[in-house]
């Protein structure tokens, strides 16, 4: 297996998203790494809420619901998933964070609103809207943060993750529909010059593999998918795409150690 990082000046990189290239796999490794990025790797949100006071036109399910979509900074050094604390679950400062929000209307309360006592931890998106308030109207609230993963809800998904194959294109014989080809491939990967169909070779990486310059050409043009993907992390914010990598296979390593322990007992 080969992994290439892109290169940055095809803004391929960015402090939120990251984009990779990996050789010699199939595809279900390749889906596998994408669930494990989005479902594996632990990030804080907001799981309890014990609204005090709600004079808002929405409902007190809805603020919840809402405060637990608000992405929250993570700090991985400082806090334990729940499952994995010394207090087992029952909650301490090791596994959970305690968050108040008191607002007055008239005005919209936003995410920057929600007060913490821990500066590593708080809303990425300040400006995030939680609720409008009416003159005289008022929320007050206390919430509980805490580490939990994607495959349990998705206000834990620290990412949008996604792959897509890479084509291999061979021109095999030139068709006589040449500028055709060109108008109906939908990422520009054809061009005419010096009335041949050539590839744009800065293009090809963008195919999708749609098939329709084959069917277009009577399959004079061959195209297949390689052995090869790209794949695409963009974070929320939780979390740097780098720490969403080394945690996830970090998840991947231990549910393979756990598979081969169990796998022992079972031959026994």
């Amino acid at each position: 297996m080969k992994i290439n990082f892109l290169s940055d000046k095809k803004s391929k990189k960015s402090d939120n998203k990251i984009v990779f290239e990996i050789r010699d796999v199939d595809v279900s490794y390749a889906n596998t790494l994408r669930r494990l990025f989005m479902n594996d790797a632990p990030v804080m949100a907001i799981e309890d809420v014990e609204l005090r006071r709600n004079d808002s036109g929405l409902y007190d399910e809805m603020i919840a619901h809402r405060l637990g979509l608000v992405p929250l900074s993570t700090d991985l050094k400082s806090y334990d998933l729940q499952s994995e604390c010394k207090c087992k679950g029952e909650g301490c400062g090791r596994c959970q964070l305690k968050m108040t929000l008191k607002a007055k209307g008239p005005g919209t309360v936003y995410a920057g609103d929600i007060k913490t006592k821990d500066p590593k931890v708080k809303p990425i998106y300040p400006k995030m809207p939680i609720v409008k308030l009416l003159e005289g109207q008022e929320l007050e609230l206390e919430c509980t943060a805490v580490l939990g993963l994607g495959k349990v809800h998705a206000k834990w998904s620290p990412c949008l993750a996604y792959y897509k194959e890479e084509a291999e294109i061979t021109i095999e014989k030139q068709p006589d529909n040449k500028n055709e080809i060109v108008e109906q491939c939908p990422k520009a990967i054809f061009a005419v010059k010096n009335d041949k169909l050539v590839l744009v070779d800065e293009n090809v990486a963008e195919c999708i593999l749609c098939d329709a310059c084959v069917e277009l050409s009577s399959k004079k043009i061959k195209v297949e998918p390689k052995p090869s993907f790209i794949i695409t992390i963009e974070s929320w914010g939780q979390l740097e795409p780098a720490e969403i990598v080394e945690e996830a296979i970090d998840a991947y390593d231990k549910q393979l150690d756990e598979f081969v322990e169990l796998l022992g007992k079972a031959t026994k």
